[in-house]
């Protein structure tokens, strides 16, 4: 055991590691938005399935929307981004196409599930705008999607400039001009011929009323809670960069007093993982340290 001293300190501590990471990894688990859907392939831990390389949702936050795309509306109407950027209310921003055999309905229904759990009121608190991605989806099916949507939201919009359609709008729109938006968002996609259909990631996007992309919420649920606190937390022009992505993982956000409160098991849980990391280091330099000196003790030939 003496013999090994630096080597059986480093087995402890990867074992101490392992013990800080677990606990964050359930953590994402049990978060409804990440959890994997069933029946879902099975892919190694680490790897990405080649067709879905180069696919998923970039940290774009802080990033400014371009407000010229142009799009059109359920009722043909053409508007440009900029008119749901109002500089008065935060933007629920939804990038799907309307023939998705599976995913998008998931998104679109995880974010009317949310949605019906908010005290706060579509075209007075936010505003909810869904954009597809697929050129070939036209004015036809995006009225008959949000004549759908509206039914099952089951609650009443607050109508913009004398009309709900401010307030809560499917729209479509050119490839280039939405593959912009998409982009701007780091909303990744691509048509998968093979399959005949998009390959793309799940998630919404929470843009504050200026138009600065606040955060992106990942996954096809998003509870009330969750969704309140992103568009209160845009609502104050506040958006996530990496680092504040991790400070606010510790913090949560209190719309009702405008501060952030220390969530003390998520703060131990970073302060114990950056401790271990450093331990590492250290018991990296000295295993180094070591061996370098026995290679000098050992005699040179004779």
């Amino acid at each position: 055991m003496k013999k090994y001293p630096t080597l059986m300190l480093m087995v402890c501590l990867g074992l101490a590691l392992l013990a800080a990471i677990r606990p964050s990894s359930a953590l994402a688990q049990s978060t409804p938005g990440g959890r994997p859907l069933e029946g879902a392939p099975s892919v190694p831990a680490g790897t990405v399935p080649k067709d879905l390389e180069g696919i998923g949702i970039e940290d774009k936050n802080g990033a400014v929307l371009p407000r010229d795309v142009k799009l059109t509306g359920s009722d043909g109407r053409s508007f440009v981004l900029g008119e749901y950027m109002d500089g008065e209310r935060p933007l629920v921003l939804v990038l799907a196409y309307y023939g998705c055999p599976m995913l998008c309905s998931l998104v679109l229904n995880g974010t009317m599930t949310g949605v019906k759990g908010l005290n706060e009121i579509a075209g007075k608190d936010y505003r909810l705008l869904v954009v597809s991605f697929d050129p070939r989806d036209k004015v036809d099916i995006a009225q008959e999607k949000r004549k759908n949507y509206v039914e099952a939201l089951g609650r009443q919009l607050e109508p913009i400039d004398g009309s709900q359609l401010g307030a809560f709008e499917f729209a479509v729109g050119d490839e280039a001009e939405v593959r912009r938006l998409a982009e701007a968002v780091g909303f990744n996609y691509r048509w998968d011929a093979a399959q005949d259909q998009y390959a793309h990631a799940a998630g919404i996007f929470i843009v504050t009323p200026k138009g600065v992309l606040s955060q992106a919420l990942t996954g096809v649920e998003f509870p009330p809670d969750e969704l309140r606190t992103a568009i209160a937390e845009a609502n104050k022009e506040v958006w996530h960069s990496p680092l504040k992505s991790v400070l606010f993982y510790c913090f949560r956000f209190n719309p009702h007093t405008g501060k952030y409160t220390l969530i003390a098991a998520r703060a131990l849980r970073v302060a114990a993982g950056v401790t271990v990391l450093g331990l590492l280091f250290f018991v990296v330099r000295m295993f180094r340290a070591d061996r370098r000196k026995k290679a000098q003790a050992q005699p040179g030939p004779a």
